[in-house]
């Protein structure tokens, strides 16, 4: 009898024990070595970037020479003047433009640069005495009488980050009327509202937006651009193009000045068999085929599926296409809208890029040797895709009075101060982007709370929140060059933590397949240890129930 007692008290003390452990060892051990990890993140700091408010900042140098401003209005400078434009897109979105404009007289060096006898001249010389700042503008202000400018002209847009300006004669202030001239040079050569508005079109409505702002490329760390030749009609035509040549001669400067914008890459393919997906109408007044405007978007899709490069593709592609018509629809032209023909035979596609139409002339029938030998003119076709990639990429020619004289950028295709045009656009769509980005990021992390959140993922959210805030400082700061490269590396920050593979929520089991697993392995531990402390406290209430026996 006295070894049943002991018998039961050491079972009890084993379920005792056994279910002790399993509390006090067994389940928090299980649920540390099985909780997500999740590092912490900036929350606080995303939220402020969803409230962009944007101060651009231009600093302006008006320069005047010798003789430009009366005597009384001469001992004035130097001195700086400041103004700003605020402009409210949406409640979480404003632009305020704020230009810094220092008014001083010439140095020596640049009265010299100054009295040369050509501006072309000037302004190259000007170039070696200015900072190489982007972003900054120099105007330089020069008398009525002065012959540096030709005839009828009142301001020279040079090809670098400077203006020259006759100063404007008059009983009135002088100065005044400087200074509205200034800020309407400033608005050709800088940014303007219309166009960050452009580049902050996913955030502002869409009646707020012009027709072109859906034209140029988002902002991307690379491009890829391909000059396709397509010959639909090989038998009649042997199609010869020098595109290395031509890429080396006007596409490549082009791309080595935006270089600082993002990567590039360039390739070359030659289609054969590869016609429109639409049949040309054939004009008799003229002879010849016709491609109409409400024709074109019909002619990018059936042309797209055999170029293959998007596919594989990491960043855009910008397609450039010369299409040589077949003999039986030669010549071949476009129409406008207005059913005129278009002088460059070509057309582009809003983020896509361009195709152009290349005629051959052919000879009599009875005198044709087939297939034609023809040499294109890369010269006249290169023109026209480089003209179709700054349209791509928003570098477009602003309006300006007719006194305006605009210098060519030359071989490289753009001037310096349509780089920092670009650049002021990029830098806020950076911006706007990674608050998009990491918003999202968020969103997502808080919904989903059995995603893992990586220590190197929480470090790209912290330094893409940091370089964001740092762009928007140094854009308050005036200092273009250093706000574009922190943005553009928030983007990277951004980009890297938002597809990081360990984010993936697919890879991580819900509540209802975690039960089905665990289950099956703490089921038979817990029945008999479950089990056994019922029977105890069965056994000892039953204990209590018993009366106590006395003698």
């Amino acid at each position: 009898m006295a070894a049943d007692e002991a018998e039961k008290a050491r079972g009890k003390r084993a379920a005792l024990a056994f279910a002790a452990v399993a509390l006090v060892l067994g389940l928090p051990l299980w649920w540390k070595t099985t909780e997500t990890y999740r590092a912490s993140l900036p929350y606080a700091g995303i939220s402020a970037l969803g409230s962009l408010r944007f101060q651009l900042t231009v600093p302006v140098s008006v320069v005047f020479a010798k003789g430009a401003l009366p005597g009384a209005q001469q001992r004035r400078l130097p001195f700086a003047d400041t103004q700003e434009k605020e402009s409210l897109l949406n409640p979480k979105t404003s632009i305020t433009s704020r230009y810094e404009t220092t008014y001083r007289s010439a140095t020596v060096t640049e009265q010299a640069a100054l009295a040369t006898a050509a501006v072309q001249e000037a302004d190259a010389a000007l170039l070696l005495l200015q900072e190489d700042s982007l972003g900054a503008l120099t105007v330089y202000v020069i008398p009525e009488i002065s012959p540096l400018l030709p005839q009828g002209v009142g301001v020279y847009v040079g090809k670098h980050r400077s203006a020259v300006m006759r100063c404007p004669q008059g009983p009135g202030d002088v100065l005044a009327a400087v200074s509205a001239r200034v800020q309407q040079i400033v608005q050709a050569m800088s940014f303007t509202t219309d166009s960050i508005t452009a580049a902050l079109s996913d955030r502002v409505p869409m009646d707020q937006l012009g027709t072109d702002t859906r034209r140029p490329f988002k902002s991307s760390l690379g491009y890829e651009i391909t000059f396709s030749l397509l010959n639909p009609d090989p038998k009649s035509h042997d199609v010869h193009w020098d595109i290395e040549a031509a890429v080396s001669g006007y596409v490549q400067p082009f791309l080595d000045k935006l270089g600082l914008v993002a990567n590039f890459s360039v390739d070359s393919q030659i289609l054969y068999y590869a016609v429109l997906g639409v049949s040309p109408r054939f004009d008799k007044a003229s002879s010849s085929f016709i491609l109409s405007a409400l024709s074109l978007p019909h002619v990018i899709n059936p042309v797209e599926a055999r170029l293959g490069s998007s596919a594989t593709s990491l960043y855009p592609v910008l397609n450039f296409l010369l299409y040589v018509p077949e003999r039986v629809h030669s010549p071949l032209y476009i129409q406008d809208k207005d059913g005129a023909a278009v002088g460059t035979n070509a057309f582009h596609s809003p983020r896509w890029g361009g195709i152009m139409v290349y005629n051959v002339d052919h000879p009599a029938p009875d005198k044709a040797l087939l297939p034609l030998r023809v040499d294109v003119d890369m010269v006249r076709v290169m023109e026209v895709f480089l003209a179709q990639l700054r349209l791509l990429f928003g570098i477009s020619q602003v309006p300006l009075p007719e006194e305006f004289l605009l210098e060519s950028p030359g071989n490289k295709g753009l001037t310096d101060w349509e780089l920092d045009r670009l650049l002021w656009t990029r830098t806020v769509e950076n911006i706007a982007t990674v608050s998009t980005t990491l918003t999202s990021l968020a969103q997502l992390l808080d919904k989903i709370g059995n995603i893992v959140i990586k220590d190197d993922v929480a470090s790209e959210v912290y330094h893409a929140v940091a370089s964001a805030q740092t762009a928007m400082l140094e854009l308050a700061s005036g200092h273009l060059g250093s706000a574009f490269q922190a943005s553009k590396e928030a983007v990277i920050s951004s980009e890297r933590a938002f597809f990081d593979p360990s984010l993936l929520h697919l890879l991580y089991f819900p509540d209802d397949q975690k039960f089905a697993i665990y289950i099956p392995l703490f089921l038979p531990m817990a029945v008999p240890i479950l089990l056994s402390l019922v029977k105890i406290l069965r056994e000892a209430k039953q204990s209590k129930k018993e009366p106590t026996k006395t003698d």
